[in-house]
Order: C-alpha cells, then sequence, then structure tokens
C-alpha cells in the first residue's frame, strides 16, 4: 500500500466513473483500474461497487476512505512543512444538528483561536450525515441529542462506525415559537418562563420538523416526541425556513430551550412543554483520536450553555 494508491482511491471516491478520475489524476483509465485492484487484494476489502451508473463506495470502503484522508493529509502537511518549507493552516470541521446554540460556540471559537492560522467548516446538516462525517474524518466533532427513544439504535450505529459520544448537556423539552403565536403573544417575560404548554394545545397549529432525506426515519428525528401522532406536520430543510413557518403559519418546533437571541434574534421564545421526557446534547468522536485544541475550546463553548436559561 503507498501515498498514491491512497490519493487514487480518494480520488475515485469523489468521481462519478473511473474515467473522471482517471482524467482528474492524469493517468491512464486502465492503470487507475489495476492501482485500485491491486489495493483492494492486499487489503482484502472491495472499496468501489462499478456498474452502468457509475461508481460507488462500499460501506467498508467508506470507513477506509475515512482513514486514506487522515493519512494523506497527514502525509501533505509533513511535505508542505518540511520538504516544500510552506506554512500551512490547521484545520477542524464540525458537524451538527439545526442548534443555534452550536453555531454560537463555534463562533466564540474562531473569535478565540482567529482565521490567520486555522481553517474552519461547520455543517449543518442531518442526523445521518453528522454520523457520516464524524465517521469519515470530514469533521473531527459531531453534536446531536439521545434520548431514551433513539439512544438504543444510534449507539449501535455508532459501535459500527467506530465512534464514541459524551454528554455536554442535559435538557427538558420546550416548545419553540414565534413571540406573536397565539398561545403566548399576551405574555409579560415572567409568565412566559412560568408558562407550560400541553400537546392537545398545540394540536391546532403546525408542528415543524427537520427533514432527514433518506434516513427519515424516528430514531433520526432531531426533535423529541418524533412518534407522536401530530395532526398537523410540515418538514423543513433549513433553520431559516424554519423561522419564517413560525412567523407566517404559527409554527412551533420542539427543542432543548436553549436560545441564542444573538443569531436568531429576540422574535421568538421557548416555553416549557408539559412532558417529562429529557433529552441529551451529546458530542461524538473517532474512537482513538485525540480531540485537537480548537476541538477542545468548541466543547468548553457548548458547555456554557448548561446554566445560561433560554438565551
Amino acid at each position: 500500500m503507498t501515498i498514491t494508491q491512497l490519493r487514487y482511491a480518494i480520488v475515485v471516491a469523489n468521481s462519478n466513473s473511473m474515467g473522471e478520475a482517471a482524467r482528474t489524476l492524469f493517468i491512464s483509465q486502465p492503470s487507475l483500474s489495476a492501482s485500485i485492484k491491486e489495493l483492494e487484494k492486499e487489503i482484502g476489502i472491495k472499496l468501489f461497487i462499478r456498474s452502468n451508473r457509475g461508481i460507488s463506495v462500499t460501506p467498508e470502503g467508506k470507513e477506509f476512505i475515512g482513514y486514506a484522508r487522515q493519512v494523506v493529509e497527514q502525509f501533505q502537511l509533513i511535505e508542505i512543512r518540511y520538504v516544500d518549507n510552506e506554512h500551512v493552516k490547521k484545520k477542524i470541521g464540525i458537524s451538527l444538528q439545526h442548534y443555534a446554540f452550536a453555531v454560537k460556540a463555534f463562533v466564540e471559537m474562531v473569535k478565540q483561536f482567529g482565521m490567520s492560522e486555522y481553517e474552519f467548516a461547520i455543517h449543518e446538516t442531518q442526523t445521518y450525515e453528522v454520523i457520516e462525517d464524524v465517521a469519515s474524518l470530514r469533521s473531527e466533532i459531531g453534536i446531536l441529542y439521545l434520548n431514551e427513544f433513539n439512544r438504543q439504535v444510534l449507539t449501535k450505529i455508532f459501535l459500527e462506525k467506530g465512534i464514541e459520544y459524551k454528554e455536554l448537556l442535559k435538557c427538558g423539552i420546550y416548545v419553540y415559537m414565534y413571540k406573536e403565536h397565539p398561545l403566548v403573544k399576551d405574555l409579560s417575560e415572567e409568565e412566559l418562563k412560568k408558562k407550560v404548554i400541553t400537546l392537545e394545545e398545540l394540536e391546532e397549529y403546525p408542528c415543524l420538523a427537520f427533514d432527514q432525506g433518506s434516513y427519515n426515519s424516528f430514531y433520526f428525528a432531531e426533535e423529541v416526541l418524533s412518534t407522536y401522532d401530530y395532526k398537523q406536520l410540515i418538514r423543513v430543510s433549513d433553520r431559516a425556513t424554519m423561522l419564517n413557518l413560525m412567523v407566517g403559519l404559527n409554527g412551533y418546533t420542539l427543542c432543548s430551550g436553549i436560545l441564542c437571541e444573538t443569531l436568531n434574534g429576540s422574535n421568538y421564545c421557548a416555553v416549557k412543554l408539559d412532558s417529562k421526557e429529557l433529552m441529551s446534547i451529546v458530542y461524538i468522536v473517532r474512537k482513538g483520536i485525540e480531540i485537537s485544541p480548537l476541538g477542545k475550546k468548541y466543547l468548553e463553548e457548548i458547555r456554557k450553555f448548561q446554566n445560561s436559561g433560554l438565551k
């Protein structure tokens, strides 16, 4: 196994066909195919499935490519620093479900470290993609939630993908809505803090949930009580659209109650739901991978929200 073969495998994984990959690498297609077959024979697993529709990466291949990316990136850093004698920025990627407070923690991390020495990436995405990003090392850290309902299924997936998790925050369940929503528009700030809303009161209003694409099962939902039979349900793909539907349709979603007015504004509120359900905000990382100083700072910033109240 060589660095060249690893680079070839990464390019093939990013391409639609072997021919496209060969053109990207400026080598002949037969040479590339032979190199990939030799690599597959050496490691004892099939990396790619070839069909008339192109190339797809096998489940075993995805894991291998994740390790290959790490090795190649480290090799490139050595080349740049000691061979080319160039300065290279350190990198960190974070993947997360749609949490404004997790984005705020990212902002604070960037402010402290600055962008002259570091290159940052943040991916606010679907639950399964958060897991895949960490498994493939596209992101160092993933942020998502667990509760009694989804914990067994998700921890099984974590185990299969070589991922471990640790709890960051423990939260109750809150209803997130526009402050002009009929259920709360006449309440003062103090009354909002004491207000408790039942699911029955919410029945005539649409529940808003983040779409999970091909993995739209109850276990991958970002909102708790995902199996509840909502009379009105609208799936959305991004946070901005959800906020707009709260204003336009008196929609609501279920959340941790940890708000971030500096990013979402002060026109929204979180009101306690009449439920004993609890959720844990956790972070996931690849097993055996030490968290970087940037990653540790990011987690430190998120932990600050544990006692921050509804802000």
